[in-house]
């Protein structure tokens, strides 16, 4: 008999009917493909009529007057759109806008609600797959293999991945004994409503962080990032257009110092679903805990946070591999994954093929407009991000023991670009060794041959991040040395490969330390964390007489005796 998911809302439904997810195929581009000619009609319609976004709050339209831009960050004299602000009166309608949807919305049986976001992936893998494309490449200037790799194809994936998680979850049921008990777990929603703080580098992440708690029964405020309210507006547009209810997420853009303290001050916050800095997330939780009293229930704080991401290259690793990892793992996307790879071990009898492979590929790297596909990368998100990786690579180029072996380049006339840069340093404590930079800027240091261990005890304490990290050799007693030695430093570990392009379903994404709480985006783990288990056991039978059998009274033998 096929497994049963159990909703306390709704009938029963087998594990057998709940669509079996495959990943999306990312679609190539390549001259002569429909889907090349249907993203270019995309970006010329997106840039030919300026978007005005507005809030979304229970359904209606909020204009408050209050706007800001749009822009190509490529081309930042670009206005693609104006989007209305939210401040605190906006936050409080949009919180009670939640919590009315609420009741409604959790009493829905779950496959109802599953039903919504399998019609979201339909529809974005169909007509809304370039939409979603076009304003990620122009508002967050991604190429279009970036592009279809996020607001695409994982998009879809969390939309299908996450209804089969769930089914799997409602399904795990406590035992029962042969009669007279049914014992059950009701898995609840938060109580209250869910805060989903989200960044501009992921579509993908930005959409599935109201979504998955949604789907579980939850509603939602969602504050996008100021740098990527377009693409939000899209799927916020796709939700609806797949047919969920009024209220059950709310789009509050604006900033930061607006929003933040309502939005997560509020007695019914039930949790926060956040990616961002670390420092933003540890003042979300300071913030929290301060004023713990207010709150009916502990708020669930769930966060992805910063990366300083290692590569690890062993005497016995594959150069040219190791080259290709390093330049797809540091530069795509300008380096602005939390994910990126950022500061390389480099075992001293391969520091020079690597050094000549890498400057070499480095130099011939092309960016500029993502419109253009002979691009390999855009420009980085806004000014505030171009002076801060600009400033790192200027420390580079004055500090004893450092050198810029590659790059350095970058021009915020038209865009805010900055080239590829490769950094060598004799100082494995040197800054762009320790501190996140979040831009294009790779630093390597070498090591010894003799010296693997002292070199994996650097990279391992090095960084207060414990996100990503990549290991590189061919001897096999070797990497099984690197995994022990960097067991915590990484929550997603990649062996030969880049550390980045963690995929739903494949490989759950998340790390510890100061990187975030690890719950893990893409498995069942992170849906956990929406829901609050209630046990219910029901006695068919129940005693009448409070006596249990111990306490009656012998029963007296032979002559009476006691």
């Amino acid at each position: 008999m096929d497994n049963q998911t159990n909703s306390a809302a709704g009938p029963t439904v087998s594990l057998a009917s709940v669509p079996r997810p495959g990943n999306e195929p990312v679609l190539t581009y390549a001259p002569g493909t429909p889907e090349r000619t249907a993203i270019s009609k995309a970006l010329k319609g997106l840039k030919a009529q300026p978007a005005e976004v507005p809030l979304l709050i229970g359904g209606r339209e909020i204009r408050t007057g209050v706007l800001a831009d749009c822009v190509s960050p490529h081309r930042h004299h670009e206005v693609l759109g104006r989007y209305h602000c939210a401040g605190p009166a906006q936050v409080d309608a949009a919180i009670d806008a939640a919590l009315r949807a609420k009741p409604a919305w959790e009493a829905l049986p779950w496959e109802q609600r599953a039903s919504i976001f399998l019609k979201a992936a339909e529809l974005l893998a169909g007509p809304w797959r370039q939409i979603l494309n076009g304003a990620t490449m122009l508002n967050q200037s991604k190429t279009v293999q970036q592009a279809e790799i996020d607001a695409a194809c994982e998009m879809i994936d969390f939309l299908r991945f996450n209804v089969s998680f769930a089914a799997q979850i409602y399904a795990d049921q406590p035992q029962n004994p042969t009669s007279g008990v049914w014992n059950r777990l009701d898995y609840r929603p938060l109580e209250g409503y869910v805060a989903a703080i989200t960044p501009f580098n992921f579509t993908a992440i930005a959409g599935n962080l109201p979504a998955s708690a949604a789907l579980l029964g939850n509603t939602v405020v969602w504050k996008p990032a100021s740098t990527a309210v377009l693409s939000g507006y899209q799927l916020m547009q796709l939700f609806a257009a797949a047919g969920l209810p009024a209220g059950v997420i709310n789009f509050v853009p604006g900033p930061a110092r607006e929003v933040g303290p309502p939005l997560l001050s509020h007695p019914l916050l039930g949790g926060v679903s956040f990616t961002g800095s670390t420092v933003t997330f540890r003042r979300i939780w300071q913030d929290i805990a301060a004023g713990l009293d207010r709150y009916r229930s502990y708020p669930r704080l769930v966060g992805e946070t910063g990366g300083k991401n290692f590569v690890f290259a062993h005497p016995s690793a594959d150069a040219p591999a190791l080259v290709t990892a390093l330049v797809r793992g540091a530069f795509e996307y300008q380096g602005q994954k939390c994910s990126a790879a950022s500061r390389v071990y480099v075992a001293a009898s391969l520091w020079d093929e690597v050094l000549e492979r890498l400057s070499a590929v480095t130099a011939g790297i092309r960016y500029g407009a993502v419109e253009d596909f002979g691009n390999f990368m855009g420009a980085v998100i806004d000014q505030a991000a171009f002076r801060r990786i600009t400033g790192y690579i200027e420390t580079a180029r004055a500090a004893p023991g450092a050198s810029i072996v590659a790059g350095g380049a970058y021009d915020d006339s038209v865009g805010y670009f900055v080239g590829p840069t490769v950094i060598t340093t004799d100082d494995p404590r040197f800054v762009t060794m320790e501190e996140e930079i979040f831009g294009p800027v790779l630093t390597l240091f070498r090591y010894e041959d003799l010296r693997v261990d002292q070199a994996l005890s650097l990279c391992a304490d090095t960084s207060p991040y414990g996100l990503t990290g990549s290991i590189f050799a061919q001897d096999r007693s070797a990497l099984s040395q690197m995994e022990r030695a960097l067991r915590y430093s990484a929550g997603n570990l990649y062996i030969n490969d880049k550390p980045t392009g963690a995929v739903v379903g494949q490989q759950p994404f998340g790390g510890g330390r100061t990187s975030g709480t690890n719950d893990k985006a893409g498995g069942a783990a992170n849906l956990l964390r929406w829901l609050s288990p209630r046990t219910i056991k029901e006695t068919f039978n129940p005693p009448a007489d409070y006596e249990y059998p111990y306490m009656r009274a012998e029963i007296a033998q032979g002559d009476g005796d006691a």
